[in-house]
Formats: C-alpha cells, structure tokens, sequence
C-alpha cells in the first residue's frame, strides 16, 4: 500500500466512501449488499439480471476485478448501471479480495481504492460513452453470434430430443402437482417487476410454487414461502435450503451435481433428478410430469437476448422443453408492462368478452378450443387482478 498524498487527491473527480462488500460471485453478494455500500466483484460482462440486483440493492459503487463489458457480445447491463448513477471502478488488481475485508470502510476517489487514508488499488473508471461505444461495436457483430448460437442450438437438439421429449424421469415427490396451477419462478430478466405483478394471482389461485435456485431467497422476502426448491443449490441462502419444505436437486448428464456436497454440509436431505439444460428447465419438466393443469412462469431465460447476455452456447434444451410443455404453459415475461397501461377493468372486460363470443361455437367439439380459451383466460385473469 502507498500513502495518497492530499495533493494528488485534489484531482480527483468522485470521491465515494461506504461499507464494502466483497463475494466473487454476484449472484450471492446481492444477497448480502445494502443500499449505499459498496459491491467489490469479480465478474466479466456483468449480465442484465445481476445488474438489475445490484441496482435494487441500492449499490453506490461497484469494484470489479474484471470488466464489466469487454465488447464481445452485446450485454446492456453495465448501461443500466450508469443509467441508475452506479459508480463503476473496472480491472483492479485482485489483491483487493486479500487487503480488504468483508465490512470494512473503504474510499473510492476517482480510479484509486482507499482504506484507512492508504491505496489499495487503481482501476478504470467505466463511464457511460465508453458503455455506449462497445454495445454499438457489439450490435455490429450480432448476427455472427446470432448465427453461431443457432447452429449449436441445432446440434444439441439432436443429442437431447430422446431424454428430453421421450425418456425424461421424474423421482416421486411429496409435493401433490396433479391438477393443480403450478407457479415457478426464476431469476431472468425483469424478474423483480413480473413477480410483484402476479402476487394477486397468487393469492387468488394458490398455485404450488416452485422457486429456481436463487429465487426462492427473493420469494421468502416477500413473505411467499415456495413449496419445491429446485436447481444447483449454488446460489439459494442457507436459510431458504432449511426453510423450503422439498429440495430436487439438479444432476447434469454426467452425473456431476454442483449441490450434492452442500446439501450433505447442511445435512438436508434432498430428491435428484437428471436431466440435460438449466434448472429452470427441470422445474418446468418437474410441473409437466407431475401432471400439472397449468404452468405460469415467472423470469424466464427463454429468447436468445437471455442466453447470449449468460454467456451460454445454446438453448436446445429450453427449446425443447418449451415445445414439449407448451400446451400448457404461461409465460409472465414483461407482463409487468402491460399492467402499466391505461385500460381500466371495464375496458378489459369488453376486450374479453369481444374476444370470447367468435370462440365459443367451437368450445364443444374441441379440445384444443378448449385449452387455448382456458390459456386466453388465465391471461386476462392475470391482468385484470392487478389493476
């Protein structure tokens, strides 16, 4: 450490002071950060939903041990960071995990990192022009990418197919899913803005909740205590693998488990499941199996946008789960934004009502008349509850 003379401390532009908070994964960290601290992270291209979790948390600066956005792919969350007034220090020396301590009271003035008056480290500081300039050089190689995610796409859909359309096992569960709405939940894109929106369905419905990793954590703050806890067991708290009354645990192709060992630590007992994909995918294929009479999601990971900002090669598995869970399913993505709008109840009901009188002569003969009217429904459900 080096003694920062006043002088040079004259110079500086910002000066932040606040509680640090330190994790190399931000999906645990948002967890832990309070509103003016100061996130210390080791995360290159920073994704729209960690951003997103760093913004509600009320994070005054983030220290990044990487970039926040390199260009390699169009990734807008470090816009929203700028955007929100997030200051942002990119490409510090890693040492800062080591001389900084969870808790401690640390100093940003412009590109230096202080403790106690002495400095830790330099960075860059990431302003918005420089955000701007990469999503344009990244926008301009989409398509190459877009292109290349297709293809592997493609390929993987060939080798997953059998397991996931024919051969799929689901072990028995305490949790009764016949018949039932089932409710799952997972940590996408706008996530926080959907879920408010469906409470009142929620309420009304009581569907079986099934809470993707992480999520659950978010679900117990809002005082809704899901009934299943499906996925890696990575980034869901300690509190909510104890507080979730039912644990599956998602076992890759290979047989490796990420959770396995943490839930042997805990000493909880947990239901395995293999199958290829994310675990938003096996809580989906988990609700189907288990005879589900519908299935609302909320943040998904289902559009190319989500997969390419996560950094994954391909979404044969979503995909595949999609069209095998389809008839179905509800996705909630953005409908948040719909309720936004100025129609008022009465005016949706006139849409409803417009909308049903040319269905029902075919309601009687047909089954997927029947399915399709109950999906519409549901949608317009949704919407009026939350006005």
């Amino acid at each position: 450490m080096e003694m920062v003379s006043a002088d040079v401390l004259k110079g500086d532009s910002m000066r932040i002071k606040g509680v640090a908070r330190l994790d190399r994964r931000t999906k645990n960290l948002v967890f832990r950060v309070c509103r003016g601290e100061i996130a210390i992270i080791d995360h290159e291209d920073i994704d729209q939903v960690a951003c997103d979790a760093l913004i509600h948390a009320g994070v005054r600066a983030i220290i990044n041990l990487k970039s926040s956005i390199t260009g390699r792919y169009y990734n807008p969350g470090p816009l929203c960071l700028c955007e929100a007034g997030i200051y942002l220090l990119d490409c510090v020396d890693p040492k800062v995990m080591r001389d900084i301590k969870d808790g401690e009271i640390v100093e940003i003035h412009g590109n230096r990192l202080l403790k106690n008056g002495l400095q830790i480290c330099t960075g860059a500081v990431v302003r918005k022009a420089e955000v701007l300039s990469k999503l344009e050089k990244a926008r301009a190689s989409l398509p190459h990418q877009v292109d290349a995610f297709i293809l592997n796409t493609i390929e993987h859909v060939e080798q997953e197919k059998n397991s996931i359309l024919n051969n799929i096992y689901i072990p028995k569960l305490s949790t009764e899913i016949t018949d039932r709405h089932v409710l799952v939940v997972s940590r996408g894109r706008g996530y926080h803005e959907d879920l408010k929106a469906v409470i009142p369905y929620i309420l009304r419905a009581k569907p079986i909740i099934i809470a993707v990793d992480g999520a659950a954590d978010i679900l117990l703050r809002l005082g809704i205590f899901p009934h299943i806890l499906v996925g890696d067991m990575d980034s869901a708290s300690d509190y909510a693998l104890k507080t979730v009354p039912e644990l599956v645990v998602h076992v890759y192709p290979d047989g490796q488990s990420p959770g396995r060992e943490r839930l042997r630590k805990l000493n909880l007992k947990a239901t395995e499941c293999q199958v290829p994909g994310i675990s938003e995918d096996l809580a989906l294929l988990l609700a189907y199996e288990k005879g589900a009479e519908l299935i609302v999601i909320v943040g998904s990971h289902s559009s190319i946008e989500d997969f390419l900002d996560k950094g994954r090669k391909g979404m044969a598995s979503t995909f595949l789960t999609r069209l095998k869970v389809g008839s179905v399913l509800i996705d909630a993505k953005g409908v948040s934004k719909l309720y936004k709008s100025t129609l008022h109840r009465n005016d949706i009901a006139k849409v409803v009502l417009a909308g049903l009188i040319p269905l029902s002569t075919g309601i009687a003969t047909s089954q997927a008349f029947r399915q399709l009217l109950k999906l519409i429904i549901m949608h317009f459900k949704l919407a009026i509850w939350s006005i």
